[in-house]
């Protein structure tokens, strides 16, 4: 069993049977408890549309995306959003974070453009480098991570959730012969 693979095409790459399970089981509870009254979904960059478009289906709302470009590696040389955040509550979504220079980057742009709040839910935690600094200095209201990785320090603005419960329900209806469809939104 996997969580949000970078890829889903990695599962090819298994010569054995594999169940790519998601992150969005895990985060769309925590999210319907903030009640923010005009939530909209973000991808960061085109690489996270697919999953900011799923959730924004779930929760029937509207999404938006930021276009990045990048100069060489982990250096942005522009970044524009594409849509409308004005008055929104944003939710940027990623599959992981690593020194979350795009993350910021993103999130500054959006409140710029006049969002109320901007939070970023994340699967895995890599938070390397600069992370926790260029988090503890963003907009961002919070970051929300999985605990697929251990963090390597505290931060007021992140908030781990487990991934335990998903695992073993995944794993008691494997060993049951039952479906797992229904951990997916």
């Amino acid at each position: 069993m996997a969580c949000d693979l970078h890829a889903g095409q990695i599962q090819g790459f298994f010569d054995i049977p594999l169940d790519h399970l998601n992150g969005s089981a895990i985060f769309a509870p925590y999210l319907s408890t903030l009640r923010l009254p005009d939530m909209i979904f973000a991808a960061p960059d085109v690489g996270g549309v697919a999953s900011a478009r799923s959730f924004a289906k779930h929760f029937e709302v509207e999404m938006v995306v930021c276009d990045k470009h990048r100069k060489r590696a982990n250096e942005i040389a522009s970044m524009q959003v594409i849509g409308d955040v004005e008055g929104k509550d944003v939710i940027l979504v990623d599959d992981l974070v690593d020194t979350a220079g795009t993350l910021c980057k993103a999130a500054q742009i959006i409140k710029e453009k006049g969002a109320t709040s901007v939070r970023a839910i994340v699967t895995h935690g890599v938070l390397s480098g600069n992370a926790y600094e260029n988090i503890e200095n963003s907009v961002l209201e919070e970051l929300v991570i999985t605990d697929t990785i251990t963090m390597k320090q505290h931060s007021s603005k992140i908030r781990v959730l487990t991934v335990a419960d998903l695992f073993a329900k995944a794993i008691h209806a494997v060993t049951g012969n039952t479906s797992i469809s229904s951990l997916f939104i």
